[in-house]
C-alpha cells in the first residue's frame, strides 16, 4: 500500500507542478485521456473532458510567471483497493482558493486522475 500512496503523492506533486505553470504536457500525464472536469460553482454547472480542459490551461498566464508561490496540499488520499484512490486536495491561484476531488484510476502500472470536482472559493490571503 505504501508504494501506491507514494505513486499517488507524485502524481499529486505533478498535478500541482502543471497547474502552477500551466504546463499541458504535464497536465496531459497526470489526467486520463478520458477523465473528467467539473464544478457546481459556475452557472450553468461546469462540465469538461480532456480535449476541452488543456486548451483553456494553455491560453492562461501561469502562476508561476506572475510570480505567485505555488499554495497546494493534500489533505487526504483513500486507496479502495489496487487500481482505484480518490484524494482531496487544495491549491490557490491567483484570488481563488480551490479544493479538488480527485478520482485516480491505475492502469497497465501507473496512476492518472480519472475525474477532478471542484469547489471555488475566494481566496483568504487575498
Amino acid at each position: 500500500m505504501s508504494d501506491a500512496l507514494n505513486a499517488l503523492q507524485g502524481v499529486l506533486s505533478d498535478y500541482f507542478d502543471a497547474l502552477h505553470h500551466c504546463d499541458t504536457a504535464l497536465l496531459q500525464e497526470v489526467f486520463h485521456p478520458r477523465a473528467v472536469y467539473a464544478t457546481a460553482d459556475e452557472t450553468p454547472p461546469l462540465h469538461r473532458t480532456m480535449e476541452d480542459y488543456v486548451p483553456v490551461v494553455a491560453a492562461r498566464q501561469s502562476p508561476a510567471s506572475r510570480g505567485e508561490q505555488r499554495k497546494d496540499a493534500i489533505d487526504e488520499i483513500q486507496l479502495a483497493g489496487e487500481n482505484t484512490a480518490f484524494a482531496r486536495v487544495r491549491c490557490s491561484i491567483g484570488d481563488k482558493d480551490f479544493v479538488d476531488f480527485l478520482t485516480f484510476v491505475r492502469e497497465d502500472g501507473r496512476w492518472q486522475i480519472m475525474s477532478k470536482v471542484f469547489h471555488i472559493k475566494p481566496s483568504r490571503s487575498a
